[in-house]
Order: structure tokens, then sequence, then C-alpha cells
């Protein structure tokens, strides 16, 4: 308990840092940028309209409203893909500033996820366009989705914690994930219904893929205007918390060796 009370004191001490952070990420993800934070909208605009012409004809009869259902998917999956690879690096590339002067190491991996959050938060813009566009309801549920994200990010701190701790002495971390989220994408109903899969791979994907539970919570809320079931939410906060619980314990137990590694 002293411990957990000493990280949370830690982390309001830094919590302005971590502002300053996440600030000068988002900044320098648009610097030079002629639209600036319009990418954030066009851009999964122009993916999703790709992708919908792509595997309308494959999937549309089945979904309902396919636009909205894949954008839901893809935008949910990249902002876990994002943040988790980012954070990845957070201390690789912080090192010249960490030989100079004190900062809790975690404190880059928390800035990294919460940058790319701004960037999911922002692209919620473009699903309503289309969401406008496409003539889609709108749900009161859909006020309900803050607590589908802060599962989504606390997963996404988690997954950071494990992979930033692993890349300072294993860099083939970088090249593994970047294959194993390329698999993850297909195994996750993002363009396609999770009913067209065989029933064994479809109990696989419900039990052991985090982002169905993300990625389904976020459309019943929001497509279907109805409240996740219980093994969806349960399940999210289930995954959420024992993924941050690993990623801290692998990272707290190894931070003091990074400094000889960076």
């Amino acid at each position: 308990m002293n411990k957990w009370k000493y990280r949370i004191k830690t982390f309001l001490k830094y919590k302005d840092l971590i502002v300053e952070l996440v600030s000068r990420d988002i900044k320098l993800k648009y610097r030079r940028s002629f639209l600036g934070y319009v990418w954030s909208v066009l851009n999964p605009l122009l993916i999703m309209l790709v992708m919908t012409i792509v595997f309308s004809a494959m999937f549309q009869r089945n979904i309902e409203n396919y636009p909205v259902y894949l954008l839901l998917g893809r935008m949910t999956f990249e902002f876990m893909k994002t943040s988790t690879n980012n954070a990845m690096n957070s201390v690789t590339k912080n090192a010249a500033l960490l030989k100079k002067t004190y900062i809790p190491k975690y404190i880059f991996t928390v800035a990294k996820v919460m940058s790319c959050m701004v960037d999911y938060v922002l692209t919620f813009g473009a699903l309503i366009i289309v969401m406008i566009a496409t003539r889609a309801p709108f749900y009161l549920t859909m006020l309900l989705t803050p607590y589908v994200i802060i599962q989504l990010v606390i997963f996404c701190l988690g997954m950071g914690f494990l992979l930033g701790a692993l890349n300072v002495f294993f860099r083939d971390i970088t090249y593994i994930y970047a294959a194993v989220t390329t698999a993850w994408m297909y195994l996750t109903p993002i363009f396609y219904p999770i009913q067209q899969l065989p029933e064994g791979m479809q109990m696989m994907i419900k039990i052991g893929n985090p982002m169905y539970y993300y990625i389904a919570q976020m459309r019943d809320l929001i497509m279907y205007g109805r409240i996740p079931g219980p093994r969806l939410f349960w399940g999210g906060w289930l995954f959420a918390g024992v993924i941050l619980a690993i990623g801290l314990l692998v990272f707290d137990k190894n931070k003091d060796q990074f400094i000889l590694y960076i």
C-alpha cells in the first residue's frame, strides 16, 4: 500500500511534466503540416473510404452501416497499435535526458500513451461526420464511451510498460511486435463480422483477444444504442487490470538496470 501511495504521489508531482510531454508530442506530429490537427479527422476518413470500397463487396450485406462499423473498429485498434508502439520506444528515445537528470522512467511511457489518446479522441470527429453522412442514429449510450476509453488506456499503459522494459534489453522486440500486431489485426473483427468465422475461432477470439472486448463495447454503445453485456464489460476491465499489473511488475523490477543498456 505504501508503494502505491509513493507512486501516486510521484505521479502527481510530475503531472505538469506529463502534460508538457504530451503537448510536445502532439505539436511535433503536426509540425509543418498544412492541415495540422485536421489530419486527425481527415486521415481516418480517407482510410475508411478506401477500406469500405475494398471490403464492402464481401461484408457490407451482413453488416448494417458498414462504414461506421469499419471506422469504429479501425480507429480503436489503431489507437492501441500506435500508443503501444510509441510507448515501446519511450525509454530508449529519452536516453540522453535520463542520463542527465532524475525523472521517473515511467513518465515517458505514460506521456506517449496519453498523447495517442488525444489523437484517438480527435478521430471521433471523423466518426461523427460518417454517422451524419450515413444517417446513422445517435444514441444516449454514446455518452458512456469514456468508460471504454479508460479501459483501453489502462490496457495500453500496461502493454506500454511491458514492451518499453523489454525493448531496453531486446531491441528485436520492435520487429517481433510489428509482426504480432499485423496478425492481431486480422484476428480482430475490424472489417468482418465475427459470426463469419468458424465457431472454434470465434471462441478463441472472444476468450483471448482483448481488442475484441473494447471494439465490441464501442459498437454496442455507438452503433446499436445498448449497454454492453457483463461479459464484455468485465472482460475489458479484467484484461486491462491484468496487463497493467504485469507491465508494472516487469517495468518496476528492471527500471534500475535501464541506465546500463540505453
